[in-house]
């Protein structure tokens, strides 16, 4: 068998069982071959020839499963393969030397994952949803919390928030894991060091200002995209399928049949729809943002690849994908590639949200006018100028009609974010803040 199987090299024989880790990958592969088709031990032979080149070894643990379990045995492939991890042999003489990315942690099995998380590994694969009940089970007891919202532009929009122990779960996975992978350095949403400004600065002053949208973005990354990264970092496939299933989810049927109507367009409804019955990343969960950004390293590569050979400058922020260039920018070769780029990694661009600007239009990405340098615009700079003026003369109170829970830190909020383009309106703004009697 070549190495690039992992399979026994010979007759399947009792030895030393080697790594835990790989004794549990391997298994998992055997038994998704075997549940693959017939429950007879000829057919089963089969199917495992796929591992195990020796027809003698293939039918060796044909018959170990036979005798295992005489009918075919409920439950999933990872079900079955936690029983062949009982097996007395050994599914090869050694495990090959395993290839991990830099940094990440090295867990070798759903044991190792388990400690990380404080937690059994039957309550890992519970939270991580193995055999997908979360989709049919009572509300109570689901681990995420749904609600609907529509979009300024009357778009859909469903946040998933896990609910207290799956978010713990979550937020070491991110800080331990997450935090190690690779994200190009073209990506400035939810980045330490990074913000919309940063996105923004590089498009200060083109000639011509491009912003596309990536619709659905985190509905979009599915559980086989992290799934499949994870694999490429070195885990196995059993570790690998837990991280995915605690990171990702499916929407329960009857949250998508109580999807409010929407004003724009159905067929971006409908494929929103698709995507969040099907397993994805929740908008809503702590580790998401990080881990669409490691999902979308390629897509930021190739972008970013594309731009270069035009003579332009790329950025992403999210969702939202911008590009600039000199009057000479050839926009009938950027937007089809990068339709075209976009749909190769998954993503779909929302063409009804392109928007080219020219040096002589307002150019804005993420609310930022880039004609100059990043900055608030004035009406939204006079707007908050007249709020903190009626906040001093009748109370910050009568002024909250959002009803923001701490309307204080939504207005320094306001404040420091036109500060950051332009201090000296923030220092106008902050002397006027001052001002009200909080």
């Amino acid at each position: 068998m070549s190495a690039e199987h992992g399979a026994p090299r010979a007759a399947v024989r009792v030895a030393d069982v080697g790594a835990r880790g790989w004794r549990e990958q391997e298994s998992f592969r055997v038994a998704a071959l075997a549940l693959a088709g017939p429950w007879r031990r000829p057919e089963i032979a089969g199917r495992l020839v796929d591992l195990y080149p020796d027809p003698a070894a293939a039918e060796t643990m044909a018959d170990l499963l036979v005798q295992h379990s005489p009918t075919r045995p409920f439950g999933d492939p990872a079900d079955l393969a936690r029983q062949i991890m009982a097996f007395p042999v050994a599914l090869q003489e050694s495990p090959p030397e395993r290839k991990w990315w830099p940094r990440v942690p090295q867990w070798t099995s759903t044991t190792d994952l388990a400690a990380l998380l404080d937690l059994t590994p039957s309550e890992v694969d519970w939270m991580a949803d193995a055999r997908g009940w979360n989709r049919h089970a009572a509300g109570k007891i689901r681990h995420y919390k749904n609600r609907w919202m529509t979009t300024s532009t009357g778009g859909l929009r469903l946040i998933e928030a896990p609910k207290p122990r799956l978010a713990e779960a979550q937020r070491r996975i991110a800080r331990h894991l997450i935090a190690a992978l690779p994200v190009h350095e073209a990506a400035h949403g939810f980045r330490t060091g990074r913000s919309a400004h940063t996105y923004a600065q590089p498009h200060a002053g083109k000639a011509f200002v491009v912003r596309m949208d990536l619709e659905g973005f985190f509905a979009a990354v599915t559980g086989a995209r992290v799934r499949a990264l994870l694999k490429s970092a070195g885990y196995p496939e059993p570790v690998a399928a837990r991280l995915a299933g605690l990171l990702t989810t499916r929407t329960p049927k009857d949250v998508l049949i109580e999807a409010p109507p929407s004003a724009g367009d159905p067929d971006v409804r409908r494929r929103l729809l698709n995507h969040l019955a099907y397993q994805h990343l929740p908008q809503g969960a702590p580790s998401s943002p990080a881990l669409a950004n490691a999902v979308a390293h390629r897509l930021d590569a190739r972008l970013a690849g594309l731009a270069r050979s035009l003579g332009a400058d790329y950025t992403r922020y999210a969702d939202d994908l911008a590009f600039s260039g000199p009057q000479t920018l050839p926009l009938h070769r950027l937007l089809p590639g990068v339709r075209r780029i976009a749909a190769d990694e998954g993503f779909r661009v929302r063409p009804d949200k392109t928007r080219i600007a020219a040096a002589h239009q307002r150019q804005r990405l993420t609310g930022l006018v880039v004609n100059a340098t990043p900055t608030v615009s004035r009406a939204e700079f006079d707007a908050l100028k007249a709020l903190l003026h009626n906040c001093a003369r009748t109370g910050p109170e009568a002024q909250n009609r959002n009803g923001h829970h701490d309307f204080q830190a939504h207005v320094r909020g306001r404040i420091e974010w036109v500060a950051a383009g332009h201090p000296g309106r923030g220092a106008k703004l902050r002397f006027l803040y001052e001002r009200v009697s909080w």
